[in-house]
């Protein structure tokens, strides 16, 4: 979950790296750190902190025209100025940086390092100390490196400077993302190609197992057993004004306010030539084979997937299950016989999924992928990718990707319905349309949202979602949303199941935001309602135009009763975000948290 970048060329590595760093602070923003090579040797920067504070402890000059550079998400050890990367060897020959997670970190310590009083608590530390190790032990710096990484158990994402060998990047990977980015006189390493768009839109991908030779005017990619592999570069369909706050203070009011527009970019790039709603034959014949599909994610996505189940049984008539992806992992239920899997991730490098990929993929089983990033680890290894569309996301909190993700598993239900002759009932191009144009209705009703937010949260410790139906699924989104950004205890509950345990939380004052939008159980919900409100609860009922009632807070347009998800989540995320805001939290960077989730 961290970020890496890496430069070397002719020009001064520092404000490359730290300006990729920037770019890269969603992945992580615990602690920081550059080493750059300059005639003198290696010298290394690290500080607790954003990359605001690494900037002020850069020696500004030093002239080094190599360097390597990372942003820390917090895995082993606290974050602090001795844990952050890079992390040194003994002697100072080597330098690295690194992202993942070592598994036998504690095993090769014990083995190989009793010997070295290591300066941090970190797995990444145990990979560089490792490193010199062999080198002493009489191997050249090629064989070392590759005999480390063999012994290496987990993930990982590294780059490596020999003081010895000062005119190269030592680059591998396993697992964890990492891209190669070629210029003319200067070649870059990223975990994310949104981090060297300031210097070069040309990018090679790096598998695992995969070790690279990085210099100024060249390339080399071999694998662990030192055969040379030849790779084509892809150009990054980025525009580095979609990664820019623009007039927004905020990332995330940004991506709240693109989601109309996201929706009709969806609708564009799914329609033929005559209008009608498309997908890869391919993989609607998958779809309309399987017996089951499993959907397998975390986070949002896992919320969308929720959603997701319920448009795939209702308009295509094939059985869903959904799943987390943490556990299943380790937990793999009973398969049917004809499985398909689809996984959903906003970054497409959700390291949780990526492991529950590898083990179908040793079933035989057919994966589907629906991710924001063409060219990312699950896209690649799946045997489908759906796109989202949705540009990039920066804010932690995701807003866009989550309503993409509903909009694009909408129209994999309806293509294979059609294809499956079943009649659906509706005209989906039209009912995204609608749905588009009620998002920036709720979009521009930011000051009245603003005004609830501040007079619900203020002293709350703790918040309450419920729903019913497919309310009941958005309920949960709208309660992560809450609690990632503004921390307060928020938790999503089916309506019906407040009064068998929880309500018991229930004190005078607590907030109990309650989602209407379903015409079958309108009467239900507000009936739960009135048993929180009897004990001193305060509601917030959001309702859909034509079920609303007198106290009804929040009145949402009315669209089509199944895609009421991507409509009613709108204000949940325009609550969670000026609950923040009134708390003085970090809006895009939360604490505890990352936006690219890389390791299990």
């Amino acid at each position: 979950m961290c970020g890496i970048v890496g430069y070397i060329g002719n020009q001064d590595a520092k404000e490359v790296l730290l300006k990729g760093l920037e770019k890269l602070e969603y992945r992580g923003y615990d602690s920081s750190g550059i080493a750059i090579m300059s005639e003198n040797g290696i010298h290394v920067f690290k500080e607790k902190g954003r990359i605001a504070d690494l900037r002020a402890t850069v020696d500004n000059d030093l002239f080094a025209a190599t360097g390597i550079g990372h942003t820390r998400w917090a895995t082993h050890g606290v974050p602090s100025q001795s844990n952050a990367h890079p992390h040194q060897s003994v002697s100072g020959r080597f330098t690295l940086v690194h992202n993942g997670v070592i598994e036998n970190d504690e095993l090769l310590k014990q083995e190989y390092l009793m010997d070295i009083a290591l300066k941090s608590d970190t797995d990444t530390e145990v990979v560089v100390q490792f490193i010199e190790v062999n080198v002493n032990k009489g191997l050249s710096f090629e064989d070392a490196f590759i005999k480390t990484l063999k012994e290496l158990k987990g993930s990982y994402a590294i780059a490596l400077l020999d003081e010895q060998n000062p005119d190269v990047i030592y680059v591998a990977k396993n697992k964890s993302p990492l891209l190669v980015g070629l210029g003319k006189g200067f070649n870059v390493v990223a975990s994310d190609a949104m981090a060297m768009l300031q210097v070069t839109d040309q990018f090679v991908e790096l598998m695992d197992q995969e070790i690279v030779i990085v210099k100024k005017e060249d390339v080399t990619i071999k694998n662990l057993q030192g055969e040379v592999i030849e790779r084509a570069p892809y150009t990054a369909q980025l525009d580095a004004s979609d990664i820019e706050k623009g007039t927004y203070p905020h990332f995330m009011l940004k991506e709240i306010d693109e989601q109309p527009l996201v929706i009709r970019k969806i609708i564009q790039e799914y329609q033929n030539a005559t209008g009608q709603l498309t997908i890869d034959p391919e993989i609607i014949e998958a779809v309309s084979e399987a017996d089951r599909i499993y959907v397998i994610a975390a986070g949002t996505s896992y919320h969308a997937g929720l959603v997701g189940k319920q448009f795939i049984e209702k308009l295509a008539k094939v059985p869903v299950e959904v799943h987390i992806s943490s556990e299943f992992g380790y937990n793999m239920p009973l398969l049917s016989a004809n499985p398909l899997f689809i996984f959903i991730s906003q970054s497409g490098e959700t390291a949780d999924s990526r492991a529950v990929l590898v083990q179908v993929k040793k079933l035989g089983h057919i994966a589907l992928t629906i991710t924001n990033v063409p060219g990312s680890t699950l896209s690649r290894e799946a045997d489908f990718t759906l796109l989202l569309h949705a540009g990039p996301e920066i804010a932690v909190a995701s807003t866009k990707a989550y309503t993409a993700q509903l909009a694009v598993l909408a129209i994999l239900a309806e293509v294979t319905a059609k294809n499956n002759g079943k009649e659906i009932g509706l005209d989906l191009v039209r009912e995204l349309g609608i749905a588009a144009n009620a998002i920036e209705v709720l979009c521009d009703s930011k000051e009245e949202i603003e005004k609830v937010a501040y007079e619900y949260v203020q002293m709350t410790r703790n918040a309450f979602f419920i729903g019913r139906g497919i309310d009941y699924y958005v309920c949960l989104e709208g309660a992560l949303k809450l609690k990632e950004i503004s921390y307060i205890q928020a938790e999503g509950f089916a309506g019906g199941e407040l009064k068998h345990g929880t309500i018991a939380l229930i004190e005078e004052g607590t907030p109990v935001i309650a989602l209407a939008t379903q015409e079958s159980v309108n009467l239900i919900i507000r009936g739960n309602v009135k048993e929180v409100v009897a004990r001193g609860a305060n509601p917030l009922i959001i309702s859909m135009k034509g079920l609303e009632m007198t106290d009804d807070r929040l009145v949402i347009p009315e669209v089509h009763e199944l895609l009421t998800p991507l409509i009613s989540v709108v204000p949940l995320q325009l609550f969670a975000y000026y609950a923040a805001l009134h708390r003085d939290c970090d809006v895009d960077k939360p604490r505890n948290l990352a936006k690219s989730v890389t390791v299990e």
